[in-house]
């Protein structure tokens, strides 16, 4: 099974059905896989601060949502973590497929990916690089039991060395 179909498995092992996303390259086998199935409800949002925005809404009316971004749009989130998700106790989930690391041409990419961890850490936001396909499905499903049980964001880095990297790159 493909990680992109291993992650989808794991959301619906958690009753994630919201999907507010912004388009990315990395994440097309994701964004494919929830377009093309009934179960889920797919949002595209326009910035990643609205994707937060919509998935948090979903959670007060009593529905689960992940949020999907690439790394620069991270950049964009810090206020809405600060003073929403986290304050508020709101299990968001996301998921940013790196970008800046492993042969990145793109300096906005790096400078992004450099201090994305370091933020997450600063306001005690749990994140997990994803890396390979044999832990995913259990590090996914466990953080999302627990993200739900504390009322604390979870975020899922989708490292390259899981994905491929960004296949629009310069060869």
């Amino acid at each position: 099974m493909p990680w992109s179909e291993t992650f989808l498995a794991a959301l619906k092992d958690n009753d994630i059905r919201l999907v507010s996303y912004v388009p990315d390259n990395v994440l097309t086998p994701l964004i494919k896989g929830v377009t093309a199935d009934n179960y889920f409800l797919p949002v595209n949002a326009t910035r990643e601060d609205e994707a937060i925005g919509t998935v948090v809404g979903a959670f007060m009316g009593g529905m689960r949502g992940i949020v999907m971004m690439q790394t620069s749009g991270f950049a964009l989130i810090a206020n809405a973590l600060a003073s929403l998700v986290v304050p508020y106790q709101i299990p968001a989930i996301m998921v940013v497929s790196e970008r800046g690391t492993i042969g990145e041409f793109n300096i906005g990419q790096v400078l992004v990916a450099r201090t994305m961890r370091p933020v997450l850490d600063a306001l005690a936001v749990q994140h997990h690089t994803l890396t390979e396909e044999s832990t995913l499905r259990f590090v996914v499903d466990r953080s999302i039991k627990q993200a739900m049980l504390t009322q604390s964001p979870v975020v899922f880095i989708l490292s390259p060395l899981l994905t491929g990297g960004n296949p629009a790159g310069p060869k």
